[in-house]
């Protein structure tokens, strides 16, 4: 496992470093980073339009497999996307659960012709799909973008070297307490602390922290004694305290 998580830190590094060149013929200029999200960027982002077309699936429904074709950039307007890989004798790894306003897929930007794992709503999920040619483009004209686009690659990667960390050092019973938090996006614009976290299977909750599904069990069942969580219909509510727990582990 901590070999596919440092494969996936490395391949976003050089996506990040080849997008930064590729964007201006001085990279250094995109570093600044916007964190307001600019009113053009976000209309840009909302609607279909030229070489951009907004898709919906239905929970479980897959949007692209591993090995397709990468021909476009996908951005999440609303609902809940899970990234998974396969291996050659067919164990599967979930590496990443996006949610609201961020983008997948964008490796196809920097080279790479075909899809290194699989993307899976789990959720009922409307995607605007962009060209990546006419993201280019757009990324080297519009400044707002750019600076949008690429604050979220950093923040990407900052994300993943965080879950490498987790996967070498922590126990299965912390890695199970963020990956919570990182479904119930905790420090994100679009949390709601009052919502319930997106239907989420214990097998896919395994298959994100490593561990089996029984051990998840084990430990969601401790959570919700420890009134860390709640269930509400078959959902999952996520309090306070299971971010205080993550902190003071």
């Amino acid at each position: 496992m901590n070999e596919v998580w440092t494969k996936v830190l490395i391949y976003l590094d050089i996506t990040r470093r080849n997008l930064l060149y590729r964007c201006s013929g001085n990279p250094s200029a995109h570093m600044k980073i916007n964190e307001s999200k600019a009113g053009l960027t976000q209309t840009f982002l909302d609607t279909s339009g030229k070489a951009r077309r907004v898709a919906e699936f239905r929970k479980d429904e897959q949007i692209y497999a591993q090995g397709d074709a990468a021909k476009s950039v996908l951005y999440i307007q609303k609902g809940n996307v899970k990234f998974s890989v396969v291996n050659a004798s067919g164990k599967v790894a979930v590496i990443a659960m996006l949610g609201p306003s961020d983008f997948f897929g964008e490796g196809c930007m920097a080279g790479q012709s075909a899809r290194k794992g699989t993307a899976t709503a789990m959720t009922p999920t409307t995607l605007l799909s962009l060209d990546k040619n006419e993201l280019l483009d757009m990324l080297r004209t519009q400044d707002k973008l750019s600076d949008h686009f690429i604050g979220y690659l950093l923040n990407r990667t900052n994300r993943v070297e965080d879950d490498l960390i987790d996967h070498i050092f922590n126990s299965s019973e912390r890695r199970l307490a963020r990956a919570l938090l990182v479904l119930g996006r905790y420090g994100k614009v679009q949390h709601q602390p009052d919502n319930e976290l997106p239907a989420v299977s214990q097998e896919t909750l395994s298959e994100i922290i490593g561990t089996t599904r029984s051990r998840v069990n084990f430990f969601m069942n401790k959570f919700r004694k420890l009134g860390l969580i709640e269930y509400r219909r078959r959902k999952i509510k996520i309090n306070k305290a299971l971010l205080t727990f993550v902190l003071n582990k």
